[in-house]
């Protein structure tokens, strides 16, 4: 049984939860602890050694993603213990010099959601002046997938896109290959991901923290050049809530909310987070069109296109029955507007021959 105890970190009074973790618990008291490997998906990996803190009474420092809370425990961040803070400075130092920075010094920006959690630690860190890194880290050579980009020089390692292809999907396309500086995020024969079991669902992008696997098509945008607005994805009856990135008045990127936010967990499909394009593409219809003599379609007044689709259906019922009818709706439409269509159907052509696509 989950019980509440009280523990202190840097000397204040936080009430945690038996079986959670340090990190979680200074979370909900705003207190801040850098991390690169953690996600609330996954299971705690402790990689990155980013969040060590300071238990007294332990020897060593330890992780907060992974260490439970216990009655009474102290815990000391770099904001009250010079051990912790001596220990960040050093480790994003060398994460640094393994990785491509900007000319400030500072990790490059990248397209990262919700943000460059390095550069953001970089920031708020005394770092150390360390000679660069030559990692011969690869890519995947001549993976064309239309939809992920892999950067290996902006990749620290964390494993929380594998992590989450395991746990998670479930798929294992990607896991860490090689040993050593050549570490890096590979495949099964380090072949491209449309010849893995991957299901291009996008999910290591956006659990990526450094930008290193990053949305093709949105590979120059950064987080700060958009609008995000929250919206309902209209392919099926699932419901998974997502944030449109605009720009511009266009949209140019899908993402995941926070986990833990929605019901989707922040997790969506391939046709979810890429299947965007229809939105602004040259053939989607902006007005009501009626098919003329010439067979072409032609721009109408609404009214004469709902009198023309009346009257065509009315026809048809005369002359070959109403079961010679038959209504396709959308997972794009609302409820409500896929309740007007089966009602169409039902009460004024009295059919049973309804449908739409949506898995409701």
């Amino acid at each position: 049984m989950t019980e509440v105890v009280s523990i202190k970190i840097d000397g204040r009074t936080v009430a945690a939860r038996t079986g959670e973790t340090v990190l979680r618990a200074a979370e909900r008291a705003g207190v801040t602890i850098p991390t690169l490997c953690d996600d609330k998906r996954l299971d705690p990996a402790g990689a990155c050694r980013a969040c060590l803190v300071e238990v007294k009474g332990q020897r060593r420092l330890q992780p907060s993603c992974h260490w439970q809370v216990q009655p009474d425990m102290e815990v000391s961040t770099d904001a009250t213990s010079e051990r912790v803070k001596r220990h960040q400075n050093v480790l994003v130092s060398m994460y640094m010099a393994d990785h491509r920075l900007d000319d400030t010094g500072l990790p490059v920006e990248t397209a990262a959601e919700p943000g460059n959690a390095l550069r953001d630690w970089a920031k708020s860190s005394e770092s150390l002046p360390l000679e660069p890194v030559d990692a011969p880290r690869v890519a995947r050579p001549g993976d064309k997938n239309p939809y992920i980009t892999f950067q290996p020089d902006l990749c620290v390692l964390c494993a929380r896109c594998t992590r989450y292809c395991d746990e998670v999907e479930g798929v294992n396309a990607i896991t860490l290959t090689d040993r050593g500086s050549a570490t890096t995020i590979g495949t099964s024969g380090m072949t491209g991901l449309l010849d893995t079991t991957c299901e291009l669902c996008g999910g290591c992008i956006d659990t990526c923290p450094t930008g290193a696997l990053v949305e093709t098509k949105s590979l120059n945008i950064l987080p700060r050049d958009v609008e995000k607005v929250r919206t309902t994805c209209n392919y099926c009856g699932v419901g998974c809530q997502m944030d449109l990135n605009v720009k511009d008045d266009k949209v140019v990127r899908v993402t995941s909310p926070e986990p833990g936010t929605t019901l989707n967990d922040g997790n969506l499909c391939i046709k979810g987070r890429f299947a965007y394009d229809f939105i602004h593409h040259q053939d989607r219809f902006t007005e009501p069109m009626v098919r003329g003599q010439d067979g072409k379609l032609h721009p109408t007044t609404w009214e004469h296109a709902i009198q023309t689709a009346a009257e065509g259906l009315k026809r048809i019922a005369r002359k070959h029955g109403q079961d010679a009818i038959g209504f396709v709706s959308s997972s794009r439409c609302t409820g409500e507007e896929n309740y007007l269509v089966q009602k169409i159907a039902r009460a004024a052509f009295a059919t049973g021959n309804v449908h739409q696509c949506s898995a409701t």
